[in-house]
C-alpha cells in the first residue's frame, strides 16, 4: 500500500520586522505574542490595559499621576496596569462616584490583547499611519512598577507602585472634561464651584 503524500500549507508569511517584534517582547519583557501581522501582545497576564480617547489621555499624561508604559493607537491610549486592574474598573468608577456616566474609558484584561508597537529604539517600519506607537515605552522588569491597587504592607517609598486609584480617578476626570469639550467644540467655559 502506498503512502499517502498531503501537500504541505507554507505558514503565513511574517514581515521581517514583526518576526523581530514578537522576539523583543517575548525575549525582553516576557510578554506573550499572538496573532499578527500585527503582532498581538496579550492582555490579562503580564498586564491589563485602560484605555481612552487620546485627547483625554494626553491631558491625563500632562498630570502628576504616576503611570506605566503607555502606547497610542490610532484615537485611543492604551495605560498599562498590573493584571487584574481590568476587572477592577467598574467597582473603581462606581466607588469613586463615576458610575453611570457615559466617559468611553475602558479596560483590556484576561483573554484581550492589543497591537504590539515598534519596541523601543527600533524602527517601525512601513507603518500605516494610525499604527501602534510607544509614547511611553516599556522597559525590562517594568510589570513591577505597573499601577495596581495598594495591598497590605505595601509601604512608602521608592519601591511602591503607583496607584490605580489614582490613576483611575484622573482618567474619569479627563474623559468627562474631553467629552464635555468636544460636545462644546472647544469651546472653553468656566468650572463653577460651590
Amino acid at each position: 500500500m502506498a503512502a499517502t503524500v498531503l501537500p504541505t500549507v507554507p505558514p503565513p508569511r511574517v514581515p521581517p520586522e514583526e518576526g523581530a517584534y514578537a522576539a523583543w517582547y517575548g525575549r525582553v519583557l516576557g510578554w506573550t505574542v499572538t496573532g499578527g501581522p500585527p503582532a498581538q501582545l496579550a492582555t490579562g497576564i503580564g498586564f491589563d490595559v485602560l484605555e481612552l480617547p487620546s485627547d483625554a489621555g494626553t491631558a491625563l499624561l500632562r498630570r502628576p499621576v504616576a503611570t506605566g508604559p503607555v502606547a497610542l493607537m490610532g484615537r485611543r491610549m492604551r495605560f498599562l496596569v498590573a493584571p487584574g486592574g481590568a476587572e477592577e474598573l467598574d467597582g473603581l468608577l462606581d466607588w469613586l462616584e463615576w458610575g453611570g456616566v457615559a466617559l468611553d474609558l475602558t479596560a483590556l484584561g484576561a483573554g484581550g490583547r492589543i497591537t504590539a508597537p515598534a519596541p523601543p529604539g527600533q524602527p517601525p517600519g512601513e507603518s500605516p499611519r494610525g499604527a501602534a506607537v510607544w509614547l511611553r515605552p516599556p522597559e525590562q522588569g517594568c510589570e513591577a512598577l505597573l499601577p495596581a491597587l495598594p495591598g497590605p504592607g505595601r509601604t512608602a517609598g521608592p519601591a511602591r507602585r503607583p496607584d490605580l486609584v489614582r490613576l483611575v480617578a484622573a482618567a474619569a476626570t479627563e474623559c468627562h472634561r474631553a467629552r464635555l469639550g468636544r460636545r462644546t467644540n472647544g469651546v472653553r467655559q468656566p468650572l463653577a464651584f460651590s
